[in-house]
């Protein structure tokens, strides 16, 4: 066995999967080769005991049962057709105030984070939808695009959600716990956007005009175009309903959730054979690409564990004595440097085996932590130049969008993370009240 110093070896094993990584390999042949590679450089083929059961036991977790059936129940609902409607009922209950279309937006996108769970969902879908209309209105170009990437951001935190259920994966916390968690940060990052979208447009009109006399309808249209949420809030309702009043797992709740979209489909006359096949197809491309990652991820942490690298990082931290919420500092400022450059799974698979065991020995709540990760992997899909909400609006904004325009869209909507963040900091019953409510 090859002796080597503990701070040396994460130097290494991290440096090693950094320089993988900005050399295009992907994340999960990374992360598998530098635990394997390490493994065996210290401990030769007796490491293989390590890591095979580890392997093994990640095919026996039956919680990432609930991956493919929400992967799925989201990619049912994408192609329902549901986000049009929505659309189309906040354009005649909100399109007749200022900025009132950006709010809706906001709206619609935590509506389809209820339902999807997949973060790119709602900002393709009204990227496709949404932008064009509020351009043809008038609305500004930065005001709009910022709206729909910041809002179908929020996937991250409105349940439910697959990086959580990755997090309870790697952490063994509660996934009911952490979807319960992220419901009211969500909510409370939803209305600070419309507060600004609002306040904006009030101040000057010409940057989100209300839509003409002419397209408004009365007050009977408005009730009628409420019919749009009759589907998807009966499918909230459902999936997260069955889980907080322990009816169901969220496994349980993930196959309601898959039955209940394509009921949805049916009933919007959008399910047949060619489709249901393009959504199994894609949740099984996902979900390969998810479960190749976490073999990996196992792998490294497991060597990485083994060999006691974490354990010696995180008693170098307690004899520094320092400050708790100086260390939760760095840790969140890393997360934000990171997010430039990385997307959250490989984010999420590099940190917790480190992060995790340090937030614990400091006293801070495990299901708080993992809310304000999930807030800091929401900011660095907004985070330039590699935000991916950033690539998925440039996919399907129009030629007088730019890039430019895209990338300064989105600033004002980060400084808006970055108060949700320290809101969160300052005040964890945001995050803690429901899950104390619902499971104490």
């Amino acid at each position: 066995m090859v002796s080597i110093d503990p701070i040396l070896l994460t130097l290494l094993m991290f440096g090693a999967m950094l320089t993988l990584m900005f050399f295009g390999v992907p994340l999960a042949w990374t992360l598998m080769g530098v635990g394997v590679g390490f493994g065996f450089w210290i401990w030769g083929p007796d490491s293989l005991g390590i890591m095979m059961p580890s392997v093994f036991g990640l095919m026996n977790e039956f919680i990432l049962v609930a991956l493919p059936l929400f992967i799925l129940m989201g990619m049912l609902l994408e192609r329902s057709g549901i986000a049009d409607d929505l659309f189309e009922m906040i354009y005649k209950i909100m399109g007749g105030i200022r900025g009132g279309l950006g709010m809706g937006t906001v709206v619609i996108c935590a509506l389809i984070a209820a339902m999807v769970g997949i973060t790119g969902a709602a900002t393709v879908s009204l990227g496709l939808i949404a932008l064009p209309a509020m351009l043809k209105r008038g609305y500004s170009k930065q005001l709009s695009a910022g709206t729909i990437m910041a809002g179908g951001a929020l996937g991250f935190l409105i349940p439910p959600s697959l990086v959580m259920i990755l997090y309870a994966f790697l952490t063994r916390e509660s996934v009911g716990k952490l979807f319960a968690a992220g419901i009211m940060p969500g909510l409370m990052l939803a209305i600070i956007y419309m507060t600004y979208i609002g306040i904006r447009c009030y101040r000057n009109p010409s940057m989100g005009p209300p839509i003409d006399s002419a397209d408004r309808v009365d007050f009977l249209g408005k009730v009628v175009a409420l019919k749009a949420v009759l589907l998807p809030g009966a499918l909230i309702v459902t999936v997260l309903g069955t889980m907080a009043g322990g009816v169901a797992s969220p496994t349980e709740a993930s196959a309601l959730g898959a039955f209940g979209a394509m009921l949805c489909a049916l009933a919007r006359g959008k399910l047949n054979l060619p489709m249901l096949n393009s959504a199994l197809f894609s949740t099984a491309r996902i979900m390969g690409m998810l479960m190749w990652i976490m073999i990996g991820a196992v792998i490294f942490s497991k060597i990485y564990i083994a060999l006691g690298a974490g354990q010696a990082i995180m008693n170098q931290i307690m004899v520094a004595d320092l400050s708790p919420y100086l260390i939760l500092t760095v840790i969140l400022l890393s997360y934000l440097i990171l997010g430039m450059f990385l997307d959250d799974s490989a984010i999420l698979f590099i940190t917790v085996p480190l992060y995790v065991p340090i937030i614990k020995a400091l006293g801070f709540d495990p299901i708080w932590f993992a809310t304000l990760f999930v807030l800091a992997m929401q900011t660095a899909y907004l985070t330039p130049p590699f935000g991916y909400n950033l690539f998925y609006m440039r996919s399907v904004a129009p030629p007088e969008v730019t890039t430019g325009d895209l990338y300064r869209s989105v600033v004002p909507f980060l400084a808006m993370q970055v108060i949700g963040i320290v809101l969160l900091v300052m005040f964890p019953q945001i995050a803690l009240w429901l899950p104390e409510l619902i499971f104490n």
